[in-house]
């Protein structure tokens, strides 16, 4: 008998989990305050083969209200499954997000156009052929010199920015009426997986930076998509971002070597002119130029004429000094009637 009692309760919290994280994936927060509009923006190429898209959207936060998670491509939990995105529906007064999830086919997201394959119904920016995704170009972009697995397709929709009904971004009144169709109910009661530690990673850096909140960007994020997660950040307008967060650094390190390279090319030219117009002895003149074009890369190169005439005129002095022998350098044979002329 106690043990049928302990059978019976492990089914029970079971069941209650199973219910749990099904209510985790479909319904989240709720707010009583409509989401921003949509940012248009430029998506990053793909930058490994087989990583899947996942729209941008505007996450909430009882601490500072709407922030927006870039847009990003992941590595998808399973070969064969699909991403399905989460989106804001209107009910009852309030507004709540109902999560994406992962799974074989595409369900209902709202009839949000989040672009790039997302047009508001299914997704058109790629299919899985076997253990491999192909990628439609006509919809994605993506890294050529990685990614090689591509079609065109222009029959859809090319969705190249994010714009459908002036970006709203939720559904229900005031916002985008679509409802869901049979095929999207269908793939609704399909196996689900949450979406992945790196998705969630994702999300939790987009709120802790100041400048993807709606109150202090009005809208427009300063990252409004990244390459992948934790990966180089882009602006809305396709440019790279800086990070903000002190622990991310990828955008700063890269600015910091392409600088490095050019200082180098410059420095051997510098260096060269050095050479060609201080003689080989002369190792003081260099030193201070080598200095000043690895600091100041501007500086170096307006400077370079009178820094170059310094040398010339130093290297000039030892040639008259040669010619123009001091007196009291001592001779082999000295002519004290010589010496009595000169003085």
């Amino acid at each position: 008998m106690k043990k049928t009692i302990k059978i019976l309760t492990l089914l029970l919290v079971t069941t209650l989990a199973t219910v749990k994280t099904y209510a985790q994936v479909s319904i989240g927060l709720s707010v009583h305050i409509a989401p921003p509009a949509l940012p248009v923006y430029t998506q990053p190429p793909c930058p490994v083969d087989g990583y899947l898209w996942t729209p941008g959207y505007w996450a909430y936060t009882d601490d500072g209200g709407y922030y927006w998670v870039p847009g990003v491509w992941v590595a998808p939990p399973r070969v064969g499954f699909l991403w399905t995105p989460g989106y804001w529906g209107y009910d009852g007064g309030i507004y709540i997000f109902h999560q994406g999830y992962w799974g074989r086919h595409i369900g209902f997201y709202g009839g949000v156009n989040y672009g790039y394959g997302y047009g508001g119904a299914g997704y058109v920016g790629g299919r899985w052929a076997g253990n491999s995704f192909q990628y439609n170009t006509a919809v994605v972009n993506v890294n050529n010199t990685v990614v090689h697995n591509t079609y065109i397709n222009k029959t859809v929709i090319n969705n190249n920015v994010t714009v459908n009904n002036n970006r709203t971004s939720f559904n229900g009144p005031g916002g985008i009426n679509a409802q869901a169709r049979p095929e999207e109910l269908a793939a609704a009661r399909e196996q689900h997986v949450q979406p992945t530690n790196d998705q969630i990673n994702h999300q939790q850096v987009a709120g802790k930076d100041h400048n993807q909140f709606a109150s202090a960007n009005n809208g427009h994020p300063a990252t409004a998509a990244m390459n992948k997660v934790g990966g180089n950040r882009f602006n809305t307008e396709g440019r790279r971002a800086r990070a903000s967060s002190p622990d991310a650094t990828n955008n700063n390190a890269d600015r910091g070597n392409r600088q490095q390279v050019n200082n180098n090319a410059d420095n051997h030219a510098n260096q060269d002119n050095a050479n060609r117009n201080a003689p080989s002895a002369d190792q003081t003149a260099k030193a201070p130029h080598q200095w000043q074009t690895a600091n100041n890369l501007n500086a170096g190169n307006n400077r370079q004429p009178a820094q170059n005439q310094q040398r010339n005129n130093m290297a000039r002095a030892p040639r008259q000094l040669v010619r123009h022998p001091a007196p009291a350098r001592p001779h082999n044979n000295p002519r004290p009637q010589e010496h009595e002329r000169h003085r």
